[in-house]
């Protein structure tokens, strides 16, 4: 039995980068927990599976992004994955709107390996707008894309949206193409630190507890398992009443016509809004469908479920069960009542459950929100994000955001960056962390390769070889107009 929902609904202002309805609700109620004391587990000797020069933890886009990186410095590389995919929350996660990697001007400021990604996807496993009217301001183009998300502030952007199982499998082929080994259905459980600095990693798998060793590891867990773990710094603070620390489980659903629902939405504006109000009237909860890369098929990325925590093992069950019956109320819902959903039915509630915001690392450096105005690259630059709005120049991502501030071995990529609550709001969408992954990977190869820790490694040397991967890095000082 649950409470009645109560809905708060979250308006979009201009340093947010994206806007969303938050649904708190009543807790589904769990047998209570009996559990008291402790067992002590035997002492024994973990059987070690392999060594490699840098292991990636995590495959999802960071982890992806990182693993290539690294195989094309030369160096051997083991991906450790718990599902059986790699892509992570844009692919296991059906997340497969992949936020804007274009700046105000429709310039492609995200690239090198997400760049590639995509590039290498077929025509009919991505849909978006064609790179000539990236930047256009024209109404009637702007008003079409933002219907199909790809389209803010009255400007078209590069913000496509993805066929999932083309992005596994063209990730998983990029790979084994560069030579990684991939384990997928392993989860690394503890963390394996002699002298203050990561070696390794204890995991677990149908095989039981194995360790893999590592010259480096790149924490890719997506909410810095290895590193807090192993004892690394890390903030937890949230901007309250932000999306971006809730959680969902994202679902599709199949048997649509979007051309149709698209039309109605808006060209109806007075029916489109009695059909939001009986929504949130029946339902409590309520949210309209994104495009997908079918017209056919129907994106759901929420509803956004907010005062649990992704560490918690009934918070995450929770939203599990909350989602999956609030995919089946939407399904009927829109069948009965949404034009274009006439014949539509349950297609598939993601594997993975979407969470925004765990653990952040204490880093050596960080993305702040008193940054965002200046424009101008750091002395360790590794890549350029978009930012919130055409009032701000692309933001600069600092080499020191991915490293921790007093453990070496390691370091961190994807949506665990250092940064403040504000900041992270956007360094955590998947162009962004495939953005960091790229220079995680990059930056742990040459520490393998030199025999270095990764703090030590020559910022120029990173950059240089990022650039030659593709990846957009400006010269330290360069600026660029908002």
């Amino acid at each position: 039995m649950t409470d009645t929902p109560a809905v708060r609904e979250i308006r979009q202002n201009e340093d947010r980068f994206l806007s969303s309805d938050i649904f708190e609700s009543g807790r589904y109620i769990f047998p209570k927990r009996n559990g008291e004391g402790f067992v002590t587990e035997q002492t024994r000797d973990v059987p070690i599976y392999h060594k490699c020069d840098v292991l990636v933890v995590g495959g999802g886009p960071a982890g992806t992004a990182a693993a290539l990186a690294a195989a094309r410095t030369g160096a051997e590389v083991v991906v450790m994955e718990r599902y059986n995919h790699l892509g992570g929350l844009s692919t296991g996660g059906v997340v497969i709107w992949i936020d804007r990697m274009t700046d105000w001007h429709g310039n492609l400021v995200i690239r090198g390996f997400a760049e590639e990604v995509l590039d290498r996807l077929p025509p009919e496993g991505k849909a978006g707008p064609d790179r000539a009217i990236w930047g256009v301001k024209d109404e009637a183009l702007a008003k079409h894309w933002r219907l199909r998300t790809s389209a803010f502030h009255g400007i078209v952007t590069w913000a496509p949206t993805i066929d999932p199982e083309r992005l596994k499998l063209t990730s998983q082929e990029m790979l084994i193409d560069a030579g990684c080994r991939i384990v997928f259905h392993s989860w690394a459980a503890v963390p394996i630190v002699e002298e203050g600095a990561v070696k390794g990693v204890i995991f677990e798998s149908k095989e039981g507890r194995q360790a893999l060793m590592a010259k480096v590891v790149v924490d890719c867990t997506g909410d810095g398992d290895v590193f807090a773990r192993a004892g690394a710094g890390f903030d937890t603070d949230i901007e309250e009443g932000d999306v971006h620390h809730s959680m969902n489980t994202g679902f599709m659903l199949g048997g649509v016509d979007m051309e149709t629902w698209l039309a109605f939405r808006g060209q109806q504006e007075a029916a489109f809004a009695e059909l939001n109000t009986m929504g949130r009237d029946q339902l409590g909860f309520f949210q309209t469908p994104y495009v997908s890369w079918r017209n056919d098929i129907a994106l759901f990325l929420g509803p956004r479920q907010s005062g649990l925590s992704a560490l918690n093992v009934d918070d995450i069950t929770e939203v599990e069960i909350r989602s999956h019956r609030f995919m089946q109320a939407h399904c009927d819902f829109f069948r009965k009542n949404a034009p274009g959903f006439e014949n539509a039915y349950m297609l598939l509630s993601a594997p993975q459950l979407g969470v925004r915001h765990t653990r952040r690392l204490a880093g050596a450096g960080r993305i702040e929100r008193s940054q965002w105005g200046a424009g101008v690259a750091l002395a360790d630059e590794i890549g350029v994000s978009p930012s919130v709005s055409p009032k701000f120049p692309v933001v600069s991502v600092p080499y020191g955001a991915l490293v921790p501030t007093r453990l070496d071995g390691l370091l961190a990529a994807g949506r665990h960056v250092s940064c403040d609550a504000n900041s992270h709001g956007f360094m955590r969408e998947i162009p962004q962390c495939w953005l960091t992954g790229h220079a995680a990977g990059a930056a742990a190869g040459i520490a393998a390769n030199r025999g270095v820790q990764p703090r030590n490694v020559d910022i120029a040397e990173l950059q240089a070889t990022l650039r030659k991967q593709g990846a957009f890095v400006r010269e330290a000082g360069e600026s660029a107009s908002a």
